[in-house]
């Protein structure tokens, strides 16, 4: 008899409050490791308030929450060796350029060959001709992906995003959506928070929705949809979306983004 692994997250009973406003009203999920978890809510919901706790910015009132086998509220400092959070905001230094700022990152978490370690990174988010540019050059897109890069120095099992698409344009996003896919084919846990559907049906192993404070539905999207009631089938005609006609016009080049970027365009 096989064992079932233990989750990369477990969240049981979570509860959180101020004053006249009861943000989390008990919410429990679970997340597998090597997984993309979608916390999906719209503003206010509450999917925030779980990241800050799950990343030991903020102390649940009640209830309980593990990461990477730690507990958030008796061993904090392990759950910080085990995570990196990108919030709703890039948070990069514009001055310095995109190698610069991953080889900060490398040497203020002490490790060797912090060039290296850049180097590869920019490979890998493909930011390796922009790497001797100042930030303040790049796209939405790039700065980014660059946020992601840099939170991933130190190979930590667990990332949170925090709505990493907010305000990107519908190409940048789809830059940024690649980046997370890579990051789940290299074995990283990630927790995504996002109020964009499409998001969560694009990149998300399971779906929890989020809201009022509460899990009211938690499942893979085949599973999810089978909570509505069996599709009728009816023959209409399919017209593109608006983001099929803004990426068949504009192509899919990131080349094009970045020559952009640097002409301040």
């Amino acid at each position: 008899m096989t064992t079932p692994l233990t989750p990369a997250i477990r969240v049981q009973g979570l509860e959180k409050s101020y004053p006249k406003l009861r943000v989390l009203r008990g919410v429990d999920f679970d997340v597998a490791k090597g997984s993309v978890f979608a916390l999906l809510g719209s503003n206010g919901a509450g999917k925030t308030t779980v990241v800050k706790i799950l990343s030991t910015l903020l102390r649940a009132d009640a209830g309980t929450a593990t990461v990477d086998g730690f507990d958030v509220a008796t061993r904090p400092a392990d759950v910080r060796q085990s995570i990196s959070l990108t919030g709703q905001f890039a948070a990069v230094d514009e001055i310095l350029t995109g190698r610069e700022n991953l080889v900060l990152v490398a040497r203020l978490r002490h490790l060797k060959d912090a060039g290296v370690i850049a180097d590869g990174l920019l490979a890998r988010f493909l930011l390796t001709d922009a790497g001797g540019r100042a930030v303040s050059t790049y796209s939405g897109g790039m700065r980014r992906r660059l946020d992601i890069a840099m939170s991933l120095i130190g190979n930590p099992p667990v990332i949170f995003l925090d709505e990493p698409t907010t305000g990107l344009d519908p190409q940048s996003r789809i830059e940024v959506w690649n980046s997370v896919k890579e990051l789940a084919r290299q074995g990283t846990t990630v927790l995504l928070t996002t109020q964009y559907l499409d998001e969560a049906e694009h990149l998300a192993d399971r779906i929890a929705v989020l809201h009022q404070g509460r899990i009211i539905a938690n499942g893979t999207l085949a599973e999810l949809k089978r909570l509505l009631p069996p599709a009728k089938t009816e023959y209409v005609e399919k017209q593109p979306t608006l983001e099929d006609v803004f990426l068949a016009i504009t192509g899919d080049d990131t080349t094009d983004d970045t020559t952009d970027s640097a002409t301040g365009s």
